[in-house]
């Protein structure tokens, strides 16, 4: 057996924190730190463990991730942060290997490392190869519609969707966040490098993981003219030869259920599937993958692989 890797995961008893050592326990190569559940609060026991870490997760709410940075101060412990509260920080690497070279080079030499958003990683997989390609321009009106497994809501929303005296209109899709200033829109509109915000559309259904995100392109809008096919030709070029993230035959015909997509297909991966669709006026881009996955825990232990010199897909099959 090669080298072993000390991996702590402070916040281990959350949705995401649970994900990771599920996906991590039986790994020979990784011993896991573990904390005593009556000292998980205890600040000087956190930074005993991280300090003690080759890798630590942060699997916490904002304010306590940014306390548990400051515990690290010091050590020689890589921090993965899977919350909200540095995918907008300078200094952090954005933990999204397959969007560029250099985010993969820089994953690689990370010390300080944020995990994408849920909703955020399906955004950017489609808007950022089109900014960065030219094809759609930064001041672009991009409007992001996205249907989510509950999951994504943690345990408080787990726990509503699954009693057995909920509310009857839980059964039906739920549109939430409609002031428009979603968590997530800072993150996409700073990663894509657009000049505003997109409009965000979240939506939550009755189903316990997966989605998909959705953005609408208007073909004339764009600087130059290009179809739905030569738009997913770029894009299929752009991907190539990434492992977790797949551009789809064009219209996905062969590859729907019963002609539609069903946001749960890819539940328990790693895996991202792109679509193009449309014609040469309305072009129609989505991504499919896991919100507990590619969305969270997955893409959280991908980028652990990547900042370690591992094979990324390790325990990801």
């Amino acid at each position: 057996m090669g080298k072993q890797y000390r991996v702590f995961i402070d916040g281990q008893e959350g949705t995401t924190g649970l994900k990771i050592m599920e996906r991590l326990e039986a790994r020979p190569d990784l011993e896991i730190l573990r904390i005593d559940e009556q000292r998980r609060k205890d600040a000087g026991e956190r930074q005993k463990l991280i300090h003690s870490s080759d890798i630590t997760f942060l699997c916490l709410p904002d304010d306590a991730a940014r306390e548990a940075v400051k515990l690290a101060e010091g050590s020689n412990a890589r921090i993965i942060d899977a919350s909200t509260a540095h995918r907008t920080a300078a200094g952090w690497c954005y933990g999204f290997p397959e969007l560029s070279k250099a985010h993969r080079e820089r994953l690689g030499d990370s010390k300080r490392t944020t995990v994408p958003g849920c909703h955020a990683s399906g955004m950017i997989s489609l808007v950022y190869p089109l900014v960065a390609m030219g094809i759609l321009p930064k001041d672009y009106p991009v409007v992001c519609h996205s249907i989510t497994g509950y999951s994504g809501g943690g345990k408080k929303m787990i726990a509503q969707y699954e009693d057995e005296n909920r509310p009857d209109y839980y059964k039906s899709p739920r549109q939430y966040a409609l002031g428009l200033t979603h968590k997530h829109l800072p993150e996409m509109q700073r990663v894509c490098g657009l000049s505003f915000p997109p409009v965000f559309n979240p939506i939550v259904a009755d189903f316990y993981s997966g989605m998909v995100v959705t953005v609408p392109v208007i073909a004339r809008l764009l600087p130059c003219p290009i179809t739905a096919k030569e738009l997913w030709e770029r894009l299929t070029n752009y991907y190539e030869g990434q492992h977790f993230v797949r551009v789809m035959p064009f219209q996905g015909e062969e590859v729907l259920t019963d002609k539609t997509l069903p946001a749960s297909n890819l539940a328990g991966t790693n895996r991202m599937e792109l679509f193009v669709c449309g014609n040469e006026e309305q072009i129609l881009l989505c991504s499919r993958f896991d919100n507990l996955g590619k969305g969270a825990s997955g893409a959280a232990v991908q980028c652990m692989n990547i900042m370690l010199g591992l094979e990324e897909a390790t325990g990801l099959e």
